[in-house]
């Protein structure tokens, strides 16, 4: 199935719409979140980026943008050099610049500046397949990653890892509620949430924009984290209630820019 275009609305009006229906962080959306906007964009390749993921990564345990969805935070996990370097890579705290992304977002070591990079070498046949393998990695963790809200939020509490929250019962904090918690409520697997976003009219989201333009997406993240954050410290079935159909609106919207990015840049 190849992508589809979508209608354009406004972030304030895709925030609008969700809230009337029912320094950097370790992870962003957690595996299952990544796991999703990999396995969305999946489906939604065409046959000549297909066959060039299908070529990149033939070594992988699992040779799919989904296999391959949180290689990013496995290297960190492991303390490897890559790893460290590129720690910063996963994140950039705007809120504080009124969700205004500039390159110099974390001295320039950001998500954006990240997938800009990564798609240029993904997307330059004279490089080795070794290197575009990896830099294809590091985008389609890095599109999860500008699309958590969590991960363009304050740089004071390092993107909602210092607000602490109580959850449904279970001590937090904001950013663990963006990266999994809220997800968990669905108990679904991975499979059956890639269908759920499928099952997504058409016309509750914004169109992917045309130049897939990283920066676009961190605003409009940076944008729906600042109102996010709740008046009470305690919070549960009303905050999901509000805010689960957004976390659901930019994992879809993820896989979709994921998608079109590949489609356009993947050439054989």
């Amino acid at each position: 199935m190849i992508t589809k275009i979508r209608a354009s609305v406004s972030v304030a009006a895709l925030l609008a719409a969700a809230l009337v229906a029912p320094a950097p962080a370790a992870f962003a959306w957690g595996k299952q979140g990544h796991d999703v906007v990999g396995g969305y964009a999946d489906n939604h390749l065409g046959p000549e980026a297909k066959g060039v993921v299908a070529r990149l990564l033939a070594g992988e345990a699992n040779p799919t943008l989904a296999g391959v969805a949180t290689w990013a935070d496995d290297i960190r996990s492991n303390g490897s050099e890559l790893g460290k370097t590129s720690a910063p890579w996963h994140f950039a705290d705007i809120a504080d610049n009124n969700c205004a992304y500039t390159s110099a977002a974390g001295g320039g070591q950001n998500v954006v500046e990240a997938l800009r990079t990564q798609t240029a070498i993904l997307a330059d046949t004279t490089k080795p397949d070794s290197d575009r393998a990896q830099a294809l990695k590091f985008v389609v963790h890095f599109v999860g990653d500008a699309h958590q809200p969590f991960h363009a939020g304050y740089e004071s509490d390092r993107g909602g890892n210092d607000h602490p929250v109580t959850y449904n019962g279970t001590h937090t904090n904001m950013h663990s509620v963006w990266d999994t918690r809220l997800l968990a409520t669905l108990k679904l697997s991975d499979v059956a949430l890639v269908g759920r976003l499928e099952a997504m009219p058409d016309d509750q989201l914004p169109a992917p924009d045309v130049q897939n333009d990283p920066a676009t997406w961190v605003e409009e993240s940076c944008n729906i984290a600042i109102h996010a954050y709740p008046d009470s410290a305690t919070i549960g079935a009303e905050y999901t209630d509000k805010y689960l159909p957004v976390a659901e609106q930019r994992l879809h919207l993820g896989g979709e820019r994921l998608a079109q990015l590949l489609n356009a840049i993947l050439v054989g």
